[in-house]
């Protein structure tokens, strides 16, 4: 249909390695410029660039997500993404692609957190700030939603923004390498795992910034081998309305009495029960999302 189409496939994908050669060989075929990203580093961020040309002139769409481009976890995981025309988040997309293709050595990006060059001390800077507002006197808080967390350097941070008096909320899928409640380290820090019917995949930060919160989202856990040895994109959220949805979405997890679990200060997982509440953060969601779309609510999720 005459597109220019360039694609980079990550080889290096636990249990996808065959299929996805295949997939490169299929696309190559095809006149797709395959690439196969960067020696020494695994390409883990999901991005999605489009330039089309309209009345006024051409414009850039970009997609960042926190998700595979894959039609199977698709339906399994729980995952966001951000769409947008914002030239200075699209600007920042093209010149990582331009960097993943090598035709560039760019190190320093206008909005885009990028692993491994400028994710991990914008990420400390954030907390930094939180610890700065905390000791004025400001209300301050963290509230991170990840896959893992496990990096050394990011833990002592947050260790050191509980002891200044930041309120801290984490939402761990999986393995969480910090304690929560601990004395004199920790006891501003709660730490939360939802477990449901679909995978929690989602990646999002909200640092409360003095009451100019500012919420983040993308590909990277807060894991040495995603701020140091992956190529990772986290995006801003600015849309107002987004923002809200965001915030709406981490309640709903922290909040939640029925799927959640939560991580003592002995390292031991209890699972919160209610009497009452019988519905779990996916559930919500699910109707959340119909509802927003206008979706009967006799349909059930």
């Amino acid at each position: 249909m005459g597109k220019q189409v360039a694609v980079l496939v990550e080889v290096k994908a636990r249990f996808d390695e065959q299929r996805n050669v295949e997939l490169a060989q299929r696309l190559e075929k095809a006149g797709v410029h395959v690439v196969y990203g960067i020696v020494g580093l695994k390409t883990h961020t999901k991005l999605a660039v489009v330039v089309r040309e309209e009345q006024d002139g051409l414009r850039t769409y970009a997609h960042i997500g926190t998700g595979n481009y894959n039609s199977s976890t698709a339906t399994l995981y729980v995952d966001l993404g951000l769409f947008t025309c914002d030239p200075a988040i699209t600007g920042d997309v093209i010149e990582l692609f331009h960097y993943l293709t090598g035709r560039s050595m760019k190190s320093d990006y206008n909005k885009l957190l990028i692993a491994p060059v400028t994710m991990r001390s914008r990420f400390v800077q954030m907390i930094d700030r939180e610890i700065e507002h905390a000791r004025a006197g400001r209300t301050a808080r963290i509230v991170a939603k990840m896959n893992a967390l496990q990096d050394e350097k990011i833990i002592l941070k947050l260790y050191e923004a509980s002891s200044a008096g930041v309120k801290i909320d984490l939402i761990i899928r999986g393995f969480c390498s910090l304690l929560p409640g601990v004395p004199g380290m920790s006891e501003n820090i709660r730490v939360v795992s939802i477990l449901g019917r679909f995978l929690e995949h989602a990646r999002v930060y909200r640092f409360h910034n003095d009451g100019a919160d500012e919420f983040y989202l993308g590909s990277a856990d807060w894991m040495s081998r995603n701020l140091d040895w992956r190529v990772e994109a986290i995006t801003p959220v600015e849309n107002k309305s987004i923002r809200a949805t965001l915030a709406q979405i981490l309640d709903i997890n922290l909040n939640d009495q029925s799927t959640a679990w939560e991580l003592g200060s002995n390292g031991t997982w209890t699972r919160r029960a209610s009497d009452t509440e019988t519905q779990g953060t996916q559930e919500k969601l699910m109707q959340f999302v119909a509802g927003a779309r206008g979706v009967p609510s006799d349909i059930k999720p």
